[in-house]
């Protein structure tokens, strides 16, 4: 069985103070029988006692010089015990100096009562004198601090030189073990916060090494997932799209698994927080979901809590602030500026720009401490010289969304229309049940069209342009509510439709007719997937904030080109026709040729259900946010870049690989 340091080090004390007192003892028997014995004896045994003390106080103060020190606690350091033995040591030594001077003075002068003899030899030394001051080490000094290199850590000597006059503004920074000294900053920065790099000597955090054993394993049931979402009233159209989706999401985990290696990967504790779902929001998109509100978000949303509980991580969702402010208590434990350590309550948060806002004013002044964990869903996405709150204040940029100061990876978006930002996507629905795809792939293609418009007023001022298409086929629409003004009266109107009859819908239909809004929505994509042509509307000049009042106050200059850039750009033709609405002949020549050929299903890997389950498992695995992540990529390390977002990206250029 091993022995501990601490229980080997006090054995050590024990037998030294039994052995000194011995010495002690023999050398006082000495000073009393030094006159009736003869002057060679006692010079023999004064030398053999002197010379046995100083050699086992030497060897011992050497022996544990090279015990790893710091202040760090909760880790076996043996720090307060190296403390000790060097008083009780530097002590010692300094006595035994001192009963030399008098011994050698009773040698030369044959009595100690009269002498005027006041040589004093001096101390033996704890090893180099250089190296160790008692008094310092009393005080916090370190015996070893050697600070390894700070690349990747470029915010690391500024926080030593806050940490230098403000360690004693917050207690919590003592309870971790911060006494002064550099070094105890240091360990504070690299271990307990993540502001620099790890000192190669520190030992590692025994909470850390349990981490390592707890190992992700990938999930094929989604009872669990179906418990918990039960609970919320707001998550009722995610579940009904899960359970739709669950026997596609279950094959592509298993034929992921087939592709490429999911063991030992660490199992993370997920917040996700949807704070479009929240009451406070004001948005009501839960409510609406069922009668024809917006539902982008919602799709994306499913497909990442879906994904993250595929990739067998443990996930927690949230939709109140109740719940936000219950699971960061946890989190957080005290109001203190500092953050707490123990088990991890969450390491991973997934969260939108609103949801974002709510995290800042429930947490305060200590929510950036936490802000490396976070991973926001922002669907247009957001540049840098919006990100960062001094160049957006320098530029006059007034927008309400950005200036958060983190990573511009940080920020997920619907597409992958910037390099900047990170690019999440969704899954584009394509089956319904094994019954149903046999059922569905008998559905002949009808001489039809369907509007891509829920909202009558999306349909204004098109009836010229929907004209043209109604002289070469039927148009449908799935327009809701009582006002249909704008809705030519030969449309023939379904109403809102639920996923399973709306996927029907499209595998009968020839062609899916954009209106030039929504914008970059989930809908062409699925329209494509079932085997219809989507019509595009090109837009001249681009939209973007400095023309278009919805993209106002978003926290981009990016200009589309298109309803759908990424559509325009990365599927194209014959999927994909892009038009300017104004030239009718353009329109014309268009529907003739997709009504003269077969356009097959398309559907681009990154939005199947294996594709997102491969990027969020590289996410996850690389845009690492813990103290452990042994990659480049640490959101907690990089520094945030301060360009300004190039022409590339505003052309909706796809990146040339993906994670």
């Amino acid at each position: 069985m091993a022995f501990s340091p601490w229980k080997l080090s006090s054995q050590k004390l024990g037998f030294f103070l039994v052995t000194f007192g011995f010495i002690w003892g023999m050398m006082l028997l000495h000073f009393t029988i030094q006159q009736q014995t003869q002057h060679e004896s006692s010079s023999v045994l004064r030398e053999q006692i002197l010379d046995l003390s100083k050699r086992y106080i030497k060897a011992l103060a050497e022996e544990n010089r090279n015990v790893v020190d710091g202040p760090y606690v909760g880790t076996v350091t043996a720090y307060d015990l190296k403390k000790t033995l060097a008083v009780l040591l530097d002590n010692i030594l300094q006595r035994i100096g001192k009963l030399e001077s008098k011994v050698e003075n009773l040698v030369l002068n044959g009595t100690g009562a009269n002498s005027t003899h006041n040589t004093t030899t001096p101390a033996p030394s704890l090893g180099a004198a250089e190296k160790l001051n008692v008094a310092d080490l009393i005080n916090g000094a370190q015996e070893q601090c050697e600070l390894p290199p700070m690349d990747g850590f470029p915010h690391c000597e500024g926080k030593i030189k806050w940490m230098k006059d403000m360690w004693r503004s917050d207690p919590c920074y003592a309870s971790y073990g911060v006494d002064g000294s550099t070094c105890s900053f240091f360990i504070y920065l690299s271990e307990v916060e993540n502001w620099c790099p790890r000192l190669p000597w520190r030992a590692k955090n025994p909470d850390e090494e349990a981490d390592q054993k707890t190992m992700a394993e990938i999930r094929i049931n989604f009872d669990y997932l179906y418990k918990m979402m039960s609970r919320h009233e707001e998550f009722r159209w995610m579940m009904l799209r899960i359970r739709r989706m669950a026997d596609a999401w279950i094959e592509s985990i298993k034929s992921l698994a087939e592709k490429q290696n999911l063991e030992k990967r660490k199992r993370k504790k997920i917040l996700v927080h949807l704070g479009l779902l929240t009451k406070e929001s004001g948005f009501k998109i839960a409510e609406n979901a069922f009668s024809g509100g917006p539902l982008g978000e919602l799709v994306q949303w499913s497909d990442l809590i879906t994904s993250l509980y595929l990739l067998g991580h443990d996930i927690r969702i949230s939709a109140s602030l109740a719940e936000l402010k219950e699971i960061m208590k946890k989190v957080v434990g005290n109001r203190s500026g500092c953050p707490t350590q123990g088990d991890k309550v969450v390491e991973l948060i997934y969260i939108d720009i609103v949801g974002l806002t709510q995290f800042k004013k429930t947490l305060g002044p200590s929510w950036v401490h936490y802000q490396c964990m976070l991973r926001v869903l922002d669907s247009f996405g957001t540049e840098p010289e919006f990100n960062h709150a001094h160049y957006a204040q320098s530029k006059g940029h007034k927008t309400p969304w950005g200036k958060w100061n983190l990573n511009p990876q940080q920020f997920y978006t619907m597409f992958p229309h910037t390099p900047d930002n990170s690019f999440l996507g969704f899954v584009v629905e394509q089956h319904l049940n094994s019954s149903d795809i046999k059922h569905i792939n008998d559905i002949k293609r009808q001489n039809q069209s369907l509007v891509y418009g829920k909202v009558d007023s999306f349909w204004k001022d098109k009836k010229a342009y929907l004209d043209i298409i109604h002289t070469y086929m039927e148009v449908h629409g799935t327009v809701h509510g009582t006002s249909t003004i704008h809705m030519p009266g030969y449309v023939k109107n379904h109403g809102i439709l639920s996923g399973r009859d709306l996927q029907f819908l499209l595998r009968e239909t020839k062609l899916f007719v954009g209106l030039g809004f929504p914008y970059e929505g989930p809908a062409p994509l699925e329209a494509i997937a079932n085997g219809c042509a989507f019509l595009n509307l090109r837009f001249s000049p681009p939209k973007s904030s400095k023309n278009t009042e919805f993209f106002k106050g978003k926290p981009t200059l990016r200009e589309l080109t298109s309803q759908h850039p990424y559509a325009e750009v990365y599927i194209g033709k014959p999927h994909v026709w892009t038009v300017d609405i104004n030239d009718h002949s353009e329109v014309e020549k268009a529907v003739k040729a997709i009504l003269n050929q077969k356009i097959d299903p398309y559907l681009p890997y990154e939005f199947t259900c294996e594709g997102m389950l491969q990027r969020m498992n590289a996410f996850i695995e690389r845009q690492c946010s813990l103290r452990n992540c042994r990659i480049a990529e640490h959101f907690c390390h990089q520094r945030l870049s301060l360009e300004v977002s190039n022409p590339w990206h505003r052309q909706s250029h796809r990146p040339t690989s993906w994670p």
